[in-house]
């Protein structure tokens, strides 16, 4: 009995000590947002969502970035500026859990308006949220199954 509750105590102190996760981080532990990761490499993008936050991340999948033909994906890639664009698109300032969404329109950092409708789950434009309430130490990620193109 004590040699498990030694084990118990050790184990509850480790997960104590580990280090805390960013929005980059936990969009890699996720392991279905490679491109995501990789598109906010791309645009310089990661040290700002390392950042003190709060920030809300409506994260597009590696499946809502298959959905865009390989050279247009290529193509905003290699733009920084319009990538950047788009990115920030998707992140709105705050920690907005999902119990705390309300529909409406919201601003992104971007600048422009994401419409927020709650009719039948979340959808934000005309993306649907396939996963929600992804914490992490500054902020929340909500995965998206379409990428999120402003006009």
């Amino acid at each position: 009995m004590k040699k498990n509750f030694f084990a118990a105590a050790a184990l509850a102190l480790a997960s104590l000590s580990a280090q805390a996760a960013d929005i980059v981080d936990t969009a890699v532990a996720a392991g279905n947002f490679k491109t995501l990761v990789s598109a906010l490499k791309a645009a310089g993008f990661v040290d700002t969502l390392k950042g003190p936050g709060p920030f809300t991340v409506f994260a597009p999948t590696d499946d809502a970035f298959a959905k865009i033909p390989k050279a247009d994906l290529d193509k905003l890639l290699a733009n920084k500026t319009k990538l950047k664009s788009v990115l920030t698109f998707h992140v709105v300032s705050g920690k907005v859990m999902s119990t705390d969404i309300k529909p409406g329109m919201v601003k992104s950092v971007q600048g422009a308006q994401l419409t927020i409708d709650t009719r039948g789950g979340v959808k934000v434009n005309n993306a649907k949220v396939v996963a929600a309430d992804m914490a992490a130490d500054n902020g929340v990620i909500h995965a998206i199954d379409t990428v999120l193109m402003p006009k």
